[in-house]
Protein backbone atom coordinates (compact mmCIF):
# COMPACT_ATOMS: atom_id res chain seq x y z
CA UNK A 1 0.00 0.00 0.00
CA UNK A 2 1.42 3.28 -0.61
CA UNK A 3 1.00 6.44 0.78
CA UNK A 4 -2.42 7.64 0.44
CA UNK A 5 -3.74 11.20 -0.90
CA UNK A 6 -6.58 11.69 1.05
CA UNK A 7 -4.41 11.12 4.81
CA UNK A 8 -1.12 11.59 3.95
CA UNK A 9 0.13 13.95 0.93
CA UNK A 10 3.81 14.93 -0.14
CA UNK A 11 5.13 18.76 0.00
CA UNK A 12 7.58 19.60 -2.56
CA UNK A 13 8.85 22.53 0.21
CA UNK A 14 9.72 20.55 2.35
CA UNK A 15 11.95 17.88 0.47
CA UNK A 16 8.60 15.70 -0.14
CA UNK A 17 8.05 14.29 3.72
CA UNK A 18 4.80 12.79 4.26
CA UNK A 19 2.16 15.20 5.70
CA UNK A 20 -0.79 14.54 7.29
CA UNK A 21 -3.60 16.28 5.09
CA UNK A 22 -4.89 19.47 6.57
CA UNK A 23 -8.53 18.39 7.04
CA UNK A 24 -7.16 15.20 9.27
CA UNK A 25 -4.87 17.47 10.83
CA UNK A 26 -7.73 19.91 12.12
CA UNK A 27 -9.33 16.64 13.12
CA UNK A 28 -6.53 15.70 15.69
CA UNK A 29 -6.21 19.11 16.56
CA UNK A 30 -9.90 19.60 17.42
CA UNK A 31 -9.11 16.78 19.53
CA UNK A 32 -6.22 18.30 21.44
CA UNK A 33 -3.56 16.62 19.92
CA UNK A 34 -0.08 18.95 18.47
CA UNK A 35 0.67 17.91 15.24
CA UNK A 36 3.66 17.97 12.81
CA UNK A 37 4.06 16.64 9.58
CA UNK A 38 3.72 12.39 10.33
CA UNK A 39 4.27 12.35 14.05
CA UNK A 40 2.22 13.87 16.96
CA UNK A 41 1.91 14.65 20.85
CA UNK A 42 -0.69 15.41 23.38
CA UNK A 43 -0.99 15.88 26.84
CA UNK A 44 -3.36 13.04 28.24
CA UNK A 45 -5.61 12.94 30.62
CA UNK A 46 -3.53 12.30 33.84
CA UNK A 47 -0.71 14.51 32.89
CA UNK A 48 -3.48 17.36 33.07
CA UNK A 49 -4.59 16.46 36.52
CA UNK A 50 -1.10 16.22 37.55
CA UNK A 51 -1.08 19.78 36.97
CA UNK A 52 -3.24 20.43 39.79
CA UNK A 53 -2.07 18.26 41.68
CA UNK A 54 -5.19 15.96 41.17
CA UNK A 55 -3.33 12.54 40.39
CA UNK A 56 -1.11 10.32 38.95
CA UNK A 57 -1.25 7.78 36.44
CA UNK A 58 -0.53 4.44 37.08
CA UNK A 59 2.74 4.50 35.18
CA UNK A 60 3.72 6.68 38.09
CA UNK A 61 2.20 3.83 40.52
CA UNK A 62 3.48 0.77 39.27
CA UNK A 63 7.34 2.67 38.00
CA UNK A 64 7.57 5.71 39.74
CA UNK A 65 7.37 7.56 35.96
CA UNK A 66 6.93 11.79 37.24
CA UNK A 67 3.00 11.96 35.72
CA UNK A 68 3.80 15.76 35.02
CA UNK A 69 7.12 15.57 33.44
CA UNK A 70 6.13 12.31 30.87
CA UNK A 71 5.82 13.44 27.48
CA UNK A 72 3.42 11.19 25.03
CA UNK A 73 4.09 11.03 21.16
CA UNK A 74 4.31 9.54 18.17
CA UNK A 75 6.48 9.50 14.80
CA UNK A 76 3.08 7.55 13.00
CA UNK A 77 0.31 9.21 13.81
CA UNK A 78 -1.55 7.73 11.42
CA UNK A 79 0.09 4.48 10.60
CA UNK A 80 -0.57 1.14 11.64
CA UNK A 81 -0.91 -2.36 10.69
CA UNK A 82 -3.75 -3.58 12.70
CA UNK A 83 -7.29 -2.10 13.22
CA UNK A 84 -7.99 -3.23 16.67
CA UNK A 85 -11.51 -3.21 17.53
CA UNK A 86 -10.93 -1.31 21.07
CA UNK A 87 -8.72 0.75 20.09
CA UNK A 88 -9.65 4.69 21.03
CA UNK A 89 -7.46 5.75 18.50
CA UNK A 90 -8.64 7.42 15.07
CA UNK A 91 -8.01 3.88 13.69
CA UNK A 92 -10.17 4.90 10.81
CA UNK A 93 -7.77 7.19 9.52
CA UNK A 94 -5.06 5.01 9.28
CA UNK A 95 -4.74 4.01 5.72
CA UNK A 96 -0.98 2.93 4.72
CA UNK A 97 1.42 0.60 5.27
CA UNK A 98 4.60 2.33 4.39
CA UNK A 99 6.85 5.08 5.46
CA UNK A 100 9.59 5.12 3.37
CA UNK A 101 13.13 6.02 4.89
CA UNK A 102 13.73 8.96 2.76
CA UNK A 103 10.14 10.57 2.75
CA UNK A 104 9.84 10.90 6.79
CA UNK A 105 11.32 13.49 9.27
CA UNK A 106 14.60 13.21 10.86
CA UNK A 107 14.23 12.17 15.12
CA UNK A 108 15.52 15.58 16.11
CA UNK A 109 13.31 17.49 14.07
CA UNK A 110 10.26 15.06 15.09
CA UNK A 111 11.40 15.91 19.00
CA UNK A 112 12.09 19.45 18.90
CA UNK A 113 8.55 20.02 16.99
CA UNK A 114 6.88 18.09 18.78
CA UNK A 115 8.12 19.63 22.05
CA UNK A 116 7.14 22.88 20.78
CA UNK A 117 3.48 21.50 19.55
CA UNK A 118 3.56 19.94 23.88
CA UNK A 119 4.50 23.29 24.95
CA UNK A 120 1.78 25.08 22.89
CA UNK A 121 -0.67 22.40 24.75
CA UNK A 122 0.91 23.45 28.39
CA UNK A 123 0.87 26.92 28.23
CA UNK A 124 -2.67 26.75 28.04
CA UNK A 125 -2.76 25.87 31.03
CA UNK A 126 -1.15 28.73 32.79
CA UNK A 127 -3.66 31.15 35.13
CA UNK A 128 -6.26 27.98 35.28
CA UNK A 129 -7.45 28.11 39.05
CA UNK A 130 -5.48 25.34 41.33
CA UNK A 131 -2.80 25.12 38.91
CA UNK A 132 0.19 24.02 40.20
CA UNK A 133 2.85 26.79 38.76
CA UNK A 134 5.88 24.69 39.51
CA UNK A 135 4.73 21.77 38.15
CA UNK A 136 3.46 23.08 34.44
CA UNK A 137 7.38 24.95 34.63
CA UNK A 138 8.76 21.93 34.79
CA UNK A 139 6.65 20.09 31.99
CA UNK A 140 7.85 22.02 29.56
CA UNK A 141 11.13 19.88 30.28
CA UNK A 142 9.93 16.37 30.07
CA UNK A 143 11.94 13.62 32.18
CA UNK A 144 9.82 10.51 29.92
CA UNK A 145 8.79 9.21 26.89
CA UNK A 146 6.59 7.41 25.87
CA UNK A 147 6.57 6.72 22.82
CA UNK A 148 3.06 5.34 22.01
CA UNK A 149 -0.01 7.66 21.39
CA UNK A 150 -1.70 6.89 17.83
CA UNK A 151 -0.43 4.85 15.32
CA UNK A 152 2.73 1.89 15.59
CA UNK A 153 5.79 3.45 16.29
CA UNK A 154 8.39 0.83 14.82
CA UNK A 155 6.95 1.34 11.99
CA UNK A 156 9.12 5.00 11.80
CA UNK A 157 12.18 3.56 10.09
CA UNK A 158 14.72 5.79 11.75
CA UNK A 159 13.31 4.83 15.04
CA UNK A 160 16.83 3.67 16.48
CA UNK A 161 18.20 7.13 15.95
CA UNK A 162 14.92 8.46 17.33
CA UNK A 163 15.44 6.62 20.90
CA UNK A 164 19.38 7.52 20.76
CA UNK A 165 18.41 11.30 20.42
CA UNK A 166 15.99 11.04 22.98
CA UNK A 167 18.75 9.61 25.55
CA UNK A 168 20.92 12.73 24.75
CA UNK A 169 18.69 15.02 26.03
CA UNK A 170 19.75 15.97 29.25
CA UNK A 171 16.79 15.48 31.13
CA UNK A 172 15.85 12.10 29.69
CA UNK A 173 15.39 9.95 32.78
CA UNK A 174 13.50 6.98 30.75
CA UNK A 175 11.90 5.91 27.70
CA UNK A 176 9.23 3.76 27.03
CA UNK A 177 7.90 1.61 23.79
CA UNK A 178 4.60 0.64 23.03
CA UNK A 179 4.44 -1.65 20.27
CA UNK A 180 1.84 -4.01 18.57
CA UNK A 181 4.44 -6.60 17.79
CA UNK A 182 3.62 -6.56 13.84
CA UNK A 183 7.60 -5.25 12.82
CA UNK A 184 9.64 -8.00 14.66
CA UNK A 185 13.09 -6.89 12.53
CA UNK A 186 12.55 -3.43 14.18
CA UNK A 187 12.81 -4.66 17.44
CA UNK A 188 15.82 -6.73 16.82
CA UNK A 189 17.15 -3.70 15.41
CA UNK A 190 16.70 -1.99 18.27
CA UNK A 191 18.49 -4.65 20.40
CA UNK A 192 21.60 -4.85 17.60
CA UNK A 193 22.16 -0.79 17.07
CA UNK A 194 22.00 -0.24 21.09
CA UNK A 195 19.02 1.64 21.03
CA UNK A 196 16.42 -0.08 23.16
CA UNK A 197 14.01 1.88 25.33
CA UNK A 198 14.14 1.79 28.76
CA UNK A 199 11.16 -0.19 28.90
CA UNK A 200 9.26 -2.13 26.00
CA UNK A 201 5.35 -3.16 26.05
CA UNK A 202 4.10 -6.09 23.30
CA UNK A 203 0.64 -5.26 23.63
CA UNK A 204 -1.58 -8.52 23.14
CA UNK A 205 -5.06 -9.88 23.70
CA UNK A 206 -5.26 -13.44 21.90
CA UNK A 207 -4.20 -16.63 22.56
CA UNK A 208 -4.94 -18.04 18.87
CA UNK A 209 -4.36 -17.15 15.46
CA UNK A 210 -8.45 -16.50 14.76
CA UNK A 211 -8.68 -14.87 18.09
CA UNK A 212 -6.14 -12.44 17.35
CA UNK A 213 -8.07 -11.57 14.00
CA UNK A 214 -11.28 -10.58 14.83
CA UNK A 215 -9.85 -8.38 17.82
CA UNK A 216 -6.82 -6.55 15.61
CA UNK A 217 -7.94 -6.66 12.24
CA UNK A 218 -4.71 -7.06 11.33
CA UNK A 219 -3.49 -5.97 7.30
CA UNK A 220 -0.14 -8.13 7.06
CA UNK A 221 -1.63 -12.05 6.33
CA UNK A 222 1.24 -13.56 8.75
CA UNK A 223 0.25 -11.05 11.35
CA UNK A 224 0.08 -13.77 14.04
CA UNK A 225 3.53 -15.15 13.04
CA UNK A 226 4.99 -11.79 13.48
CA UNK A 227 3.61 -11.29 16.94
CA UNK A 228 4.87 -14.36 17.89
CA UNK A 229 8.64 -13.01 16.57
CA UNK A 230 8.42 -10.49 18.29
CA UNK A 231 6.94 -12.20 21.91
CA UNK A 232 10.14 -14.44 21.41
CA UNK A 233 12.56 -11.16 21.25
CA UNK A 234 10.82 -10.19 24.70
CA UNK A 235 12.65 -13.48 26.30
CA UNK A 236 15.71 -11.97 25.33
CA UNK A 237 15.51 -8.76 25.27
CA UNK A 238 18.43 -6.56 27.40
CA UNK A 239 16.06 -3.90 29.04
CA UNK A 240 12.71 -3.85 31.20
CA UNK A 241 9.79 -5.97 29.45
CA UNK A 242 5.96 -5.89 29.83
CA UNK A 243 3.48 -8.00 28.32
CA UNK A 244 0.22 -6.01 28.23
CA UNK A 245 -3.37 -7.98 28.30
CA UNK A 246 -6.56 -5.67 27.27
CA UNK A 247 -9.34 -7.88 28.69
CA UNK A 248 -12.98 -7.57 26.54
CA UNK A 249 -15.80 -9.15 27.94
CA UNK A 250 -17.15 -11.51 25.21
CA UNK A 251 -13.82 -11.74 23.35
CA UNK A 252 -10.85 -12.89 25.90
CA UNK A 253 -12.13 -12.48 29.43
CA UNK A 254 -13.11 -15.88 29.70
CA UNK A 255 -11.57 -19.01 32.29
CA UNK A 256 -11.24 -21.33 29.50
CA UNK A 257 -8.76 -19.01 28.09
CA UNK A 258 -6.12 -19.09 31.07
CA UNK A 259 -4.18 -21.92 29.85
CA UNK A 260 -3.25 -20.57 26.47
CA UNK A 261 -2.39 -17.22 28.11
CA UNK A 262 -0.36 -18.52 30.71
CA UNK A 263 1.96 -19.99 27.76
CA UNK A 264 1.95 -16.96 26.04
CA UNK A 265 3.84 -15.63 29.73
CA UNK A 266 5.96 -17.93 29.52
CA UNK A 267 7.03 -17.78 26.48
CA UNK A 268 7.77 -14.36 26.76
CA UNK A 269 8.77 -14.51 30.30
CA UNK A 270 8.20 -10.22 30.58
CA UNK A 271 9.17 -8.46 34.01
CA UNK A 272 6.10 -7.28 34.07
CA UNK A 273 2.35 -8.48 32.86
CA UNK A 274 -0.22 -5.91 32.93
CA UNK A 275 -3.67 -7.55 32.57
CA UNK A 276 -6.07 -4.32 32.18
CA UNK A 277 -9.89 -4.10 31.29
CA UNK A 278 -10.87 -2.55 28.05
CA UNK A 279 -11.99 0.99 28.85
CA UNK A 280 -15.56 2.63 26.37
CA UNK A 281 -13.69 5.99 25.44
CA UNK A 282 -12.72 7.77 22.19
CA UNK A 283 -13.23 5.76 19.03
CA UNK A 284 -13.83 2.43 20.36
CA UNK A 285 -16.99 3.55 21.54
CA UNK A 286 -18.37 3.49 17.83
CA UNK A 287 -17.59 -0.24 17.79
CA UNK A 288 -17.68 -1.86 21.00
CA UNK A 289 -20.29 -1.53 24.22
CA UNK A 290 -19.87 -0.52 27.48
CA UNK A 291 -20.42 -3.39 28.61
CA UNK A 292 -17.34 -5.06 26.76
CA UNK A 293 -15.57 -3.36 30.08
CA UNK A 294 -14.71 -5.03 32.72
CA UNK A 295 -15.25 -4.30 36.52
CA UNK A 296 -12.28 -4.27 38.95
CA UNK A 297 -13.01 -7.71 40.70
CA UNK A 298 -13.29 -9.65 37.06
CA UNK A 299 -10.16 -8.03 36.37
CA UNK A 300 -8.33 -9.53 39.16
CA UNK A 301 -10.12 -12.38 38.97
CA UNK A 302 -8.37 -13.05 36.16
CA UNK A 303 -4.59 -12.55 37.54
CA UNK A 304 -5.41 -14.98 39.90
CA UNK A 305 -6.39 -17.61 37.22
CA UNK A 306 -3.44 -17.02 35.63
CA UNK A 307 -1.01 -16.70 38.83
CA UNK A 308 -2.28 -20.26 39.37
CA UNK A 309 -0.84 -21.25 36.40
CA UNK A 310 1.97 -19.40 36.79
CA UNK A 311 4.63 -19.99 38.87
CA UNK A 312 7.51 -17.61 38.44
CA UNK A 313 4.62 -14.87 38.86
CA UNK A 314 3.21 -12.82 41.68
CA UNK A 315 0.57 -9.76 41.71
CA UNK A 316 2.64 -6.86 42.51
CA UNK A 317 0.23 -4.06 42.42
CA UNK A 318 -2.83 -2.66 41.00
CA UNK A 319 -5.05 0.56 39.91
CA UNK A 320 -8.69 0.82 40.28
CA UNK A 321 -9.22 3.67 38.68
CA UNK A 322 -7.39 2.78 35.83
CA UNK A 323 -9.18 -1.40 36.18
CA UNK A 324 -5.33 -3.00 36.14
CA UNK A 325 -3.91 -5.46 37.69
CA UNK A 326 0.34 -5.90 37.05
CA UNK A 327 2.17 -9.61 38.04
CA UNK A 328 5.86 -9.12 38.22
CA UNK A 329 8.51 -12.13 37.23
CA UNK A 330 10.14 -13.47 40.76
CA UNK A 331 12.30 -15.88 38.11
CA UNK A 332 13.63 -12.54 35.56
CA UNK A 333 13.48 -10.34 38.81
CA UNK A 334 14.14 -6.59 38.21
CA UNK A 335 13.11 -3.76 40.73
CA UNK A 336 9.97 -2.00 39.74
CA UNK A 337 11.12 1.38 40.32
CA UNK A 338 12.87 3.01 37.27
CA UNK A 339 15.16 4.79 39.14
CA UNK A 340 16.58 2.12 40.63
CA UNK A 341 17.05 0.78 37.34
CA UNK A 342 18.89 3.66 35.91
Amino acid sequence: MSCSGEIYSHNGIENNLIQITPSIKQKLQKAKYGVFNHSAVELCHWTKRSFSDEGTCYKHKFYGISTHRCMEMTPTALNCENRCIYCWRPTEFYDTLEMPSHLVDDPEVIVHSLLEERRKLIVGHYGKNNINQSKLDESLFPEHYAISLSGEPTMYPKLPQLIKYLYRLKATKSIFLVTNGQEPEMLYRLADENALPTQIYLSTNASTKNMFFRINGPRHKDAWERWKKSLEFLSQAKTRTVLRFTLIRNFNNESKFYDDFSKIIETGQPHFVELKSYMHIGMSTNRLEQSNMLEMDEVRSFANGLVLRLSDYVIMDESIVSRIVVLQNKKRFISRWIEDYS
